[in-house]
C-alpha cells in the first residue's frame, strides 16, 4: 500500500486557507452591516460643539456675541523700507566663512555677507546698514560702523 498523498503540512495549509476565507467573509458582513448606505442624511451628520469636539447631537441655538473689529489689537514690528538706513548690532561674524548676522532695533536677525560689510566690523559693534530681499529673506548690505553724531537719538538693538 502506498502512503497517503495528503501530508500533515498540506492539511495544515488547507485549514489555514479555510480559516482565512471565514474571517474574510465575517469582515465583509461587518462592513455591509455598518455601511452608511440607506441611512438618512440626518443620521450621517456630525456636529461640532462650542469646544470644537465632534458630537452626534444637534447643538442648541445660542445667543451669538457680536465682536467689534476695533476691539481686536494686532501688533507687528514696523518693517523698514528697503534702502532705508537702519541701525543694529553685529550678533555673529565669521571671517573664515564669509558671513554673519545683525540684530536690528526690532529684534529681527538679518543675514549679511562679509563682502557687504566694512573691514573693521566685529561682534557686538553697533552698525548702520540697508536691507534688500535676498533668496531667503531680508539681507543687510552697505554695512558701516555706527557714528553717534550729536543731535541724533538711537534705539538700543535687542
Amino acid at each position: 500500500m502506498g502512503r497517503s498523498q495528503e501530508t500533515f503540512r498540506k492539511k495544515e495549509n488547507l485549514k489555514k486557507r479555510e480559516q482565512k476565507k471565514k474571517e474574510k467573509e465575517l469582515r465583509k458582513e461587518n462592513r455591509s452591516s455598518q455601511s452608511a448606505k440607506g441611512k438618512s442624511l440626518e443620521d450621517m451628520l456630525a456636529y461640532v460643539d462650542e469646544n470644537g469636539n465632534l458630537t452626534t447631537e444637534k447643538p442648541q441655538e445660542q445667543k451669538k456675541n457680536k465682536i467689534n473689529a476695533d476691539d481686536i489689537l494686532i501688533s507687528t514690528p514696523k518693517m523698514a523700507e528697503e534702502d532705508e538706513v537702519q541701525q543694529g548690532k553685529v550678533k555673529y561674524y565669521n571671517d573664515q566663512r564669509g558671513w554673519g548676522f545683525i540684530n536690528n532695533v526690532h529684534g529681527e536677525q538679518l543675514f549679511f555677507l562679509i563682502s557687504e560689510a566694512h573691514e573693521n566690523i566685529k561682534v557686538d559693534d553697533k552698525v548702520n546698514f540697508k536691507t534688500r530681499r535676498g533668496p531667503k529673506g531680508l539681507q543687510a548690505y552697505d554695512i558701516e560702523p555706527a557714528n553717534n553724531q550729536k543731535g541724533t537719538t538711537t534705539q538700543e538693538p535687542r
